[in-house]
């Protein structure tokens, strides 16, 4: 039987913690709560989008994302965390991997299929997103690795 020692224990909380960070930040988007979204961001927290669009700190990435909310029919995320890493006490990098399903469609859409990388801070106790990168992952000329990530998605769909 192994035991959890104090030191493993203090990572795992710290790694629910940014789980649930990074769970906030999908549920955010997935309810179109611009404010939610911004919320999760340090004061000075950037978030890259899809599309390449840069937003730095939280007014920024609320103007960024309320008009998006507002006149577009966003498609909610489908998510699934891949690594959580420590780089110090206060300091970690998520990585997941993501997709979206369409409004009124039931299947994921491939060509959205896309990599989250979140670092995030401990900033006065609570966690922070210091970063957020939503890179595409089209990995052109390898449809094989497209599929496996999708079918990996369309799992949590079950």
């Amino acid at each position: 039987m192994h035991k959890i020692n104090v030191q493993e224990g203090m990572i795992m909380t710290m790694s629910n913690e940014i789980q649930a960070l990074y769970q906030q930040l999908i549920d955010a988007w997935n309810n179109r709560d611009a404010h939610g979204m911004a919320e999760l961001f340090t004061e000075d927290g950037e978030s890259i989008g899809f599309d390449g669009s840069q937003s730095i700190g939280r007014e920024e990435i609320f103007s960024h994302l309320q008009p998006i909310f507002e006149d577009h029919p966003t498609a909610p995320f489908v998510s699934k965390i891949k690594d959580v890493r420590y780089l110090g006490a206060e300091i970690a990098i998520l990585r997941a991997i993501a997709s979206m399903v369409p409004p009124g469609q039931s299947d994921i859409n491939p060509k959205v299929n896309t990599h989250h990388t979140l670092v995030a801070v401990k900033n006065e106790g609570n966690w922070r997103i210091q970063l957020y990168q939503n890179t595409p992952a089209q990995f052109h000329g390898r449809p094989e690795l497209v599929e496996q990530m999708t079918e990996e998605l369309r799992d949590l769909l079950k």
